[in-house]
């Protein structure tokens, strides 16, 4: 059965779709219309009561949560090299990575979406974007000291660890947010020139054009 990955574009869905893509991975993309509430209709609801992008259905597995998702697509084709071996040191530091996006590095551009955008506008609090700058500028530091003069976040080889960092780092120039240090900068210019993130972000724009 092909897997089944549900998404928007300018989205952390990015993030399972890039994955699938290096894999070369067959999937059929299932186009959410986030800003049309699709995602809190009831029938996008039942799969994934968050009501949020991306979710994952492979065969009897619904998984959200793009970390996990990354991860279970690498775990389950391993010759893509998208996850270190179980119990090996890589593995650990991956998931330390990993476990950074989601906890440190992603969270103050996502305190700045919330308040730019994302919440209902009498609930924004505009003041709290210094705050979130801040925040943003201690996280990027320590990625640049983890990263030093690695040209992969993890071991010898690119992962899903690059993945989810590449995006983040992408997210940030969206916003026009400073990368601040020049090996960071350098390392987003190498991961996001990669052919599988230009048929993601295509695959993407494609779908929703498509459903348009």
């Amino acid at each position: 059965m092909t897997i089944q990955l549900y998404g928007c574009p300018r989205s952390r869905s990015m993030r399972a779709v890039w994955a699938l893509e290096e894999a070369g991975v067959e999937y059929d993309y299932r186009y959410v219309n986030l800003s049309a509430g699709q995602g809190r209709q009831s029938a996008y609801l039942a799969l994934n009561p968050g009501g949020k992008v991306p979710l994952l259905i492979d065969g009897d597995l619904t998984l959200t949560e793009s970390f996990a998702i990354c991860s279970y697509i690498g775990d389950s084709h391993p010759d893509a090299g998208l996850v270190p071996p179980v119990g090996s040191t890589d593995r650990a530091l991956y998931n330390r990575w990993c476990a950074f996006v989601i906890g440190e590095l992603e969270q103050p551009l996502w305190t700045m979406a919330k308040h730019r955008f994302a919440l209902p506008e009498k609930v924004r609090v505009p003041a709290v974007q210094a705050t979130a700058a801040w925040e943003w500028s201690k996280a990027v530091a320590v990625l640049a000291q983890g990263l030093g003069t690695r040209h992969t976040m993890v071991g010898a080889g690119f992962t899903a660890a690059d993945i989810l960092i590449g995006h983040t780092l992408a997210w940030a120039r969206a916003f026009e947010v400073p990368l601040e240090h020049a090996n960071v900068a350098d390392y987003a210019d190498r991961v996001l020139d990669r052919p599988a993130h230009a048929s993601a972000l295509a695959r993407e724009q494609a779908e929703a054009a498509k459903a348009s």
